[in-house]
């Protein structure tokens, strides 16, 4: 008995069950507790009852159980409401709610609620939202939710079911119904686009007007194949594909001067219909081109590109315009495509110059 009594932490675990004890009792009567605290289900306050019982205020060492909560939530691994809450709830691990959130909540892996969900969640790993989310979501893999009304940032990718009335940042996929804005670094999947498409390979939709993407595959844009040829005598066929103004640009060709070797290109870049009058537009083009021999030698160039279009018939565009161009080699591998330039830079380790140029074409639009 001695021992016992000079203990402290026995004597606070036996202190904690009398209490929890005399609260279980009030508990099983009234199905409501001003306080609910306890280590876990069911050794807490209101006992076995602890499912049954609404809380203003829960606290638990490891995990809590209750049938709603008015108030705070704090669980050092995981918080579980079998209906609703209105307050914040703040777990090690996850918090888990049968009903709907109206409050915020924060979790170390993943906060996963039934219902909808008015007040912002915070995850290490990922928010699952079977409602509406109308507060932000942000997770460090995965954010989940039948309808999104604010941001949604996840480190994977960004789920709406329905509607994205918010920001959808993501590092590799962002899918949505009707959608302001997609920000991803592979791919964005939508129907309607309000705003801009911003991915680092794909944009998917029926209707962005603003996509900017190598790839943009959208239900009424335009996609083309086109031919062209510049001032350095590289004939290139490019796909371009995209929505009504933004549009992408990927493309492969060939060299066509005498050259000690054989010159491969790629490019790659961006694009923007402007209309003028008729069959008449105006395409904007920020292009980078690589030529490379695959031996070490390799010519590179930037170029902005201003094209008058003509479109010929209902499928076929002919354009050519003039465009500035940057570009830089080794020194060693002295390529003369160009003569005269407006600005060469004669200290720099590389070979680097301005001038101008011109590029034509003809494309097929489908």
């Amino acid at each position: 008995m001695k021992n016992l009594l000079f203990n402290p932490s026995r004597l606070f675990f036996i202190s904690i069950l009398l209490i929890t004890s005399s609260f279980g009792a009030v508990a099983q009567r009234d199905s409501s507790a001003a306080v609910h605290i306890g280590f876990i289900y069911p050794v807490s306050s209101n006992g076995k009852h602890a499912a049954s019982v609404t809380n203003r205020f829960s606290l638990h060492a490891i995990a809590g159980l209750s049938k709603a909560e008015t108030g705070a939530s704090i669980a050092g691994v995981a918080s579980v409401v079998k209906q609703n809450v209105s307050g914040a709830q703040i777990a090690g691990a996850a918090n888990v709610i049968g009903g709907s959130a109206s409050g915020a909540q924060i979790a170390g892996v993943a906060n996963v609620i039934g219902g909808g969900a008015t007040g912002a969640q915070l995850a290490g790993f990922s928010n699952i939202t079977g409602g509406e989310a109308r507060g932000a979501q942000i997770a460090g893999f995965l954010n989940l939710a039948e309808a999104s009304g604010a941001a949604q940032v996840a480190g994977f990718a960004n789920i709406a079911k329905k509607d994205a009335k918010g920001l959808q940042l993501a590092g590799f996929l962002n899918k949505g119904g009707d959608v302001n804005a997609q920000v991803a670094g592979f791919a964005n999947v939508a129907r309607k686009v309000k705003g801009v498409q911003l991915a680092g390979l794909i944009n998917i939709a029926d209707s962005s007007d603003y996509p900017i993407a190598i790839f943009n595959f959208i239900k009424n844009g335009e996609k083309s194949v086109a031919v062209t040829i510049d001032e350095t005598m590289t004939g290139i066929v490019s796909f371009r594909s995209g929505g009504r103004v933004l549009y992408g640009i990927a493309g492969v060709g060939y060299n066509f001067k005498d050259n000690p070797k054989a010159m491969y290109a790629a490019e790659g870049g961006l694009g923007a219909h402007i209309p003028l009058a008729g069959s008449l537009r105006l395409n904007l083009e920020a292009v980078s081109t690589t030529l490379t021999d695959f031996h070490g030698g390799s010519y590179n160039k930037n170029a902005l590109r201003v094209l008058p279009a003509l479109k010929l018939g209902g499928r076929f565009e002919a354009f050519a315009g003039p465009t500035l161009n940057y570009v830089s080699y080794e020194r060693e591998n002295n390529y003369d495509f160009i003569k005269k330039y407006i600005w060469k830079n004669n200290s720099s380790k590389d070979f680097q110059g301005l001038f101008v140029g011109f590029n034509a074409g003809m494309q097929y639009i489908f």
